[in-house]
């Protein structure tokens, strides 16, 4: 089944820290990992109540290990684009079309939490797979950070026993590189690589893809770069190499 982990990235208080870990116990989830944290003491630990022991087991590591590890990351944030045509934070999801989304994965899904004061930064919402908001009042839409951790914990409650694989970070990693290269061989204009990768990483991470699928886009971008080049082998270096010559199938 899904292994759904908690990222708070640099959490400022060590209350919240606390009042987290005992929301997610309230709802039976055990792993929390946290990126650059304040001190934790005796405040984390009374917000904790009875949850210290999520507090005692928290893994400390970098958002590179996080991004690295995880085979879907999700991305939470209370600030939303205007327009389709700036994919940095869209599309997104509310929590309850998160739960239908990973529900069926074998994986570690890791839910990035924000700064308390400005939430995560657009290189860390690029580097995630989806985006997650919880609908608020416009009037006030600012949720306490272990707030915003209840609600998606409650919605991700229960989780179905997951029945296939997902493609996991390394095998994305080298499909992504592929497309990129083969974007070199086709002259898309340079000015438009960062939104077009970024698109391109939105869209596939939303059709939740197994290692077989990877292999077949693979596949299908050889086969393109084999006629662009006239039917000469041309090997990516950046795509696993033990696919059929296109020339040969």
């Amino acid at each position: 089944m899904p292994e759904v982990q908690i990222v708070l990235v640099e959490p400022l208080y060590e209350g919240n820290v606390g009042s987290v870990a005992r929301v997610m116990k309230n709802f039976g989830f055990s792993r929390l990992v946290l990126i650059n944290p304040c001190p934790l003491g005796n405040e984390a630990r009374a917000r904790a109540s009875h949850a210290q022991d999520l507090l005692d087991s928290a893994r400390v590591c970098s958002l590179e290990e996080v991004y690295a590890e995880s085979a879907l990351t999700i991305a939470t944030t209370g600030e939303l684009s205007k327009t389709i045509c700036n994919p940095m934070r869209m599309p997104y999801y509310e929590p309850s079309e998160i739960r239908s989304m990973i529900a069926e994965i074998d994986g570690t899904i890791s839910i990035l939490f924000g700064r308390e004061n400005w939430g995560l930064n657009n290189g860390e919402v690029a580097a995630s797979d989806l985006i997650c908001t919880i609908p608020t009042s416009p009037e006030y839409p600012i949720l306490n950070l272990s707030h915003a951790v209840g609600l998606v914990c409650y919605e991700l409650a229960h989780l179905p026993r997951g029945i296939y694989l997902l493609a996991d970070r390394f095998e994305m990693t080298c499909l992504y590189d592929h497309i990129s290269s083969f974007l070199d061989q086709i002259d898309h204009p340079p000015y438009k690589r960062e939104v077009t990768m970024l698109t391109i990483r939105r869209l596939l991470a939303r059709t939740q893809m197994t290692p077989r699928e990877v292999s077949t886009l693979h596949g299908l971008l050889r086969r393109t770069e084999w006629y662009l080049n006239g039917g000469q082998q041309v090997f990516s270096e950046e795509a696993p190499a033990d696919f059929t010559d296109p020339g040969t199938e």
